[in-house]
């Protein structure tokens, strides 16, 4: 290759690195506020990618007497610092305490941020299974990768502070709290958060809103468990881990639930036919789903997950 072009080809990626950085830098959040106490972020509809700079999860905060409590960190330290610097625009009182959702790539790379102010985060005892297991490694890779600037060498996995089993009910600034433990529904480590003065659920990744669930390897039986268990707090407003948060939580909770449903439902049939993957998936009906976001992302993914889940249930009940 002719030099020139080399160095014309070096300089033009250096120029986009420094313009890429420059508008991290400048990334702004706006939160919404949906009580007395509670605001939130709301990310963009789909699947992360450099394009929405992986701003594609939600996450809140609720501001007490003498502190802020935050719910999920989004998918980026520049994220994280943006809710930081949102949050400051609302009140000048402490970040004191994080609480994680679940340790999926979207909800808890920006703790490094928060972890930079003295916050104390606090996570499902599960989580820390999840640090220690090569795909935590592998997944900081791959988000490198494909959501660089924003994920980048300098990112690191932080790890909770407390770690927590079963419910647990606090009190921080005059503002009574509970966690609810749902893990092993989408997430090993799931927990939602209730701010009870207000009647807001923080539901994590549980309920999504406006568009397909990632499903992955979740345990679908238990996760339709936990959704009527989220309900059981009778919540006023419920702020789902992506889209549009709900003032009337039980229809809405339906797509999720009905999704999931579908396919237990149609992915059971094909185990109990012994029909392959590739058969199941391309004689079912995806009409009703297929002009959501994220569908062409994460459909046959989840199905696919669903099938093996189902098949293994299937074979485990013939031994």
């Amino acid at each position: 290759m002719n030099i020139t072009i080399l160095l014309r080809s070096v300089l033009a990626v250096f120029a986009m690195f420094v313009f890429q950085l420059a508008n991290a830098a400048e990334l702004e959040l706006t939160p919404t506020r949906v009580s007395e106490h509670v605001w939130f972020f709301q990310g963009e509809s789909g699947m992360a990618s450099s394009k929405n700079k992986g701003f594609m999860s939600n996450a809140g905060f609720v501001v007490t007497e003498d502190q802020v409590v935050v719910f999920d960190a989004l998918g980026s330290v520049p994220l994280g610092e943006a809710m930081i610097r949102a949050i400051g625009n609302i009140t000048r009182l402490p970040i004191k305490l994080v609480v994680i959702s679940h340790y999926h790539a979207d909800h808890f790379y920006g703790l490094q941020a928060f972890k930079a102010l003295g916050a104390e985060v606090w996570a499902h005892q599960n989580s820390k299974s999840y640090l220690s297991a090569p795909v935590a490694q592998e997944r900081l890779a791959q988000r490198r990768q494909d959501l660089f600037p924003w994920v980048d060498e300098s990112t690191r996995l932080i790890a909770p502070d407390r770690t927590l089993a079963a419910g647990t009910r606090f009190k921080r600034g005059g503002i009574d709290f509970e966690i609810i433990d749902v893990h092993g529904s989408h997430a090993d480590d799931d927990i939602m958060l209730l701010v009870k003065s207000d009647e807001v659920l923080f539901a994590g990744d549980l309920f999504f809103s406006g568009r397909i669930p990632f499903v992955g390897d979740a345990n679908t039986g238990h996760w339709l468990l936990a959704l009527d268990k989220m309900l059981d707090s009778n919540p006023r407003v419920v702020i789902p881990g992506h889209g549009n948060a709900s003032s009337d939580p039980r229809p809405d909770m339906e797509m999720t639930k009905g999704y999931l449903q579908y396919l237990r439902a149609q992915m059971g049939r094909a185990v109990k036919n012994m029909q392959t993957f590739d058969e199941a998936y391309d004689v079912t009906d995806w009409s009703k789903y297929q002009s959501m976001p994220a569908f062409d992302s994460a459909n046959r993914l989840n199905a696919y997950g669903v099938f093996i889940d189902m098949e293994s249930s299937s074979l485990s009940g013939l031994e």
